[in-house]
């Protein structure tokens, strides 16, 4: 079921503000990925390159000129509501802080009142419930990603997890998971020019998957958008790296996994893991990266479709060269001569 709605965004905002922490558990791989957007790139976001979309600032730790207490000020605002409305970015996976006996796994800032730390759960305590819209970005911040693998310490796991799966923001919307390990670039900045959208009351309810990614970008698999899907289909699979064809027997996912990879490349449309020869290993789905390991093993499920497929599909891939070949040759009426021979025209004109 699609989380779609005619909802509308009925007062259109001028200004928003984008309030993004990296303080949980990951590598900041989304804020460095970020960089690398062009469809929509962060500065047409941010400068106003683009129409219709409300003034943004954007707060990041990465990319603000505050640091350190002038960075947590903005952070103490928005729980004041100084900074309505705002959309809350949470980048890392979530800890379970009531796990241990002392200290904490992950905080960002201390608390001028104690002077102790301020766990990274406790911002999301305090800022969520406050925010227009609440945005997860990287497997880390939407799953759990790795380091919510089977016997990890810190007890980690995904924003949905942390505050609930039904969970509403203060703008009625589901939180947005835009998973990826790391993220593909695009995908960040396109939903975030969606939620812009919907804020200026351009765009109705963001639409949600039932693992809340947006369906646009995620309703298809890394094999439907693969260069290398055509290989499969005639049963020629790779058997080394390096190889042009089909990597399933190396451990590739991509039947399976829902990503627009493939199809929209890396970086300005270029790359993508498996059109570049890297296998998919899952990254942008709830259950990694437990359900595909080990990683680089052929899939159980591709055993039994590849099997079938090089059934039929070495004899379809002969039957496709026989035609090709007969296309690529000129029909024989192409010739220098006195006379029109070419089929039912050459007919008229004997009859005129």
């Amino acid at each position: 079921m699609n989380r779609k709605n005619s909802f509308q965004q009925k007062s259109p905002v001028a200004k928003v503000t984008v309030l993004w922490i990296t303080a949980g558990l990951g590598c900041d791989g989304e804020s460095v990925a970020l960089t690398a957007a062009t469809q929509p790139s962060i500065e047409e976001i941010v400068l106003g390159g683009l129409p219709g979309v409300p003034e943004v600032r954007f707060i990041n730790p990465f990319y603000s000129y505050e640091n350190a207490d002038e960075y947590i000020d903005y952070l103490e605002s928005a729980e004041k509501d100084e900074l309505n409305p705002f959309i809350l970015v949470i980048e890392g996976s979530i800890p379970n802080e009531q796990i241990k006996d002392e200290g904490y796994w992950a905080a960002l800032g201390t608390d001028k009142k104690t002077g102790q730390p301020t766990t990274t759960c406790e911002w999301i305590d305090r800022l969520a419930p406050k925010a227009w819209a609440v945005m997860a970005v990287g497997t880390c911040a939407t799953y759990g990603g790795i380091h919510a693998m089977e016997g990890n310490p810190t007890g980690a796991m995904g924003l949905p997890d942390y505050l609930g799966w039904d969970w509403k923001s203060k703008g009625e919307i589901p939180i947005v998971c835009v998973p990826g390990c790391p993220t593909q670039p695009d995908n960040i900045t396109e939903t975030l020019l969606y939620l812009l959208y919907q804020a200026a009351a351009r765009a109705p309810l963001i639409p949600l998957d039932e693992a809340l990614r947006p369906t646009w970008l995620f309703s298809e698999t890394v094999h439907e958008g693969c260069d290398r899907g055509g290989y499969y289909e005639q049963g020629q699979f790779g058997d080394d790296y390096g190889s042009k064809y089909c990597i399933v027997k190396l451990g590739c996912w991509g039947p399976v996994v829902q990503c627009n990879v493939g199809k929209r490349g890396w970086i300005g449309g270029v790359g993508g893991c498996p059109n570049v020869g890297g296998i998919c290993i899952g990254c942008t789905m709830p259950g990694f990266p437990d359900k595909f390991m080990p990683f680089m093993n052929q899939p159980p499920g591709s055993l039994l479709s590849a099997q079938a497929v090089m059934t039929y599909g070495k004899a379809i891939h002969a039957l496709r060269r026989y035609t090709q070949a007969s296309l690529n040759q000129e029909p024989a009426w192409r010739k220098r001569g006195e006379k029109l021979t070419s089929g039912y025209a050459a007919e008229i004109f004997k009859k005129s």
